[in-house]
């Protein structure tokens, strides 16, 4: 059996791909931030080792005897400076990848994201062949992307690479979705943009470990590809909302906002923010406003026939799962 790299292991995809990997037999070995979470794995039957991505000397010892790296590390956020999103995003796949090649890895799987779509406006059915933003939404999806064309770039004969895009993961160890949500919505008031009628597609860490796990066991096949994915239930942002503040207890006032003139607001908030001491996050930044407003939804059709992957979670099952896992370990 191959061994398996896992970056970003202490993350919420992190931590469920390193599930399903040892499920399969898979010998792991997995690096994250989260020490606490890495002993969780380590008592799983992973190999934990806590390194610094960033710290080049240290990456040929991490991807030894590796056969395939899925790389999930990463700056995800709405906010932060564009010289952090270009040194962990971009940079340290770069330099993660070349370590991988000299050390005979014969497989790297980059884990990136829709939001090089994201646009001020509905953009429905996405294929793996439809354009990316004219202008992207802020510089994670921009270093994103430059990641992404760095990896296809490097596959070659002997050394597959592939990258998958999950949409709006969700699962009990999620940093960056839901939590973002509920701090809104436990302030009492949250923003209802275009009368919540803007379309989302929810996805469970679960069924995007699994697209992993499809990629894995097809490098050939697969090589020199990107796949989209999502839980391929679009819901109405509030019916989303409805849903996961029902299962958090949570009933914020609903306030109808156009969304013009709510979007100059936030862009006014970050110019602010961003000279504030330690340029802490708004309330509210454009991107996650253009997320509640506009309809972003996919054609599985690539993942589907050629990884013969599909959902089996659909969003009510994620965010339940996930609000139980809370209520036990994290409770608000």
């Amino acid at each position: 059996m191959r061994r398996v790299l896992v970056t970003g292991a202490t993350g919420g995809l992190g931590i469920a791909l390193v599930q399903a990997l040892l499920a399969q037999n898979y010998p792991v070995r997995a690096t994250g931030r989260r020490l606490a979470v890495g002993a969780r794995l380590r008592d799983a039957g992973a190999e934990f080792i806590a390194a610094d991505l960033s710290d080049k000397t240290r990456l040929p010892a991490l991807v030894a005897d590796t056969d395939i790296l899925i790389h999930a590390a990463a700056l995800s956020s709405p906010w932060g400076r564009r010289e952090d999103f270009q040194r962990i995003n971009v940079t340290i796949t770069r330099d993660l990848s070349a370590a991988a090649q000299i050390a005979g890895c014969k497989q790297f799987i980059f884990i990136s994201t829709p939001s090089i779509y994201s646009e001020p406006r509905d953009r429905l059915g996405l294929t793996e062949a439809s354009p990316v933003a004219e202008q992207f939404a802020n510089d994670y999806a921009a270093s994103k992307y430059a990641a992404e064309r760095f990896v296809l770039a490097a596959n070659q004969p002997g050394f597959a690479t592939v990258v998958l895009r999950p949409r709006a993961l969700v699962g009990p160890d999620d940093t960056v979705l839901l939590p973002r949500l509920l701090r809104v919505a436990e302030r009492g008031l949250f923003p209802l943009l275009r009368q919540g009628q803007a379309m989302i597609e929810l996805t469970d860490v679960r069924d995007a470990a699994n697209a992993v796990l499809a990629i894995a066991a097809q490098p050939r096949q697969t090589a020199g590809r990107s796949f989209n994915i999502s839980g391929g239930i679009p819901l109405s942002v509030a019916a989303a909302l409805s849903m996961v503040f029902a299962h958090f207890n949570l009933r914020p006032r609903l306030l109808a906002l156009p969304y013009a003139p709510t979007a100059r607001l936030g862009r006014l908030a970050e110019i602010i923010y961003a000279r504030l001491p330690g340029r802490p996050e708004p309330p509210a930044t454009v991107y996650t406003l253009s997320t509640l407003a506009f309809s972003q939804t996919f054609d599985l059709r690539a993942a589907r026939d050629e990884l013969g992957w599909q959902p089996r979670f659909t969003p009510a099952e994620a965010i339940a799962r996930t609000a139980a896992a809370w209520r036990q370990y994290a409770p608000l």
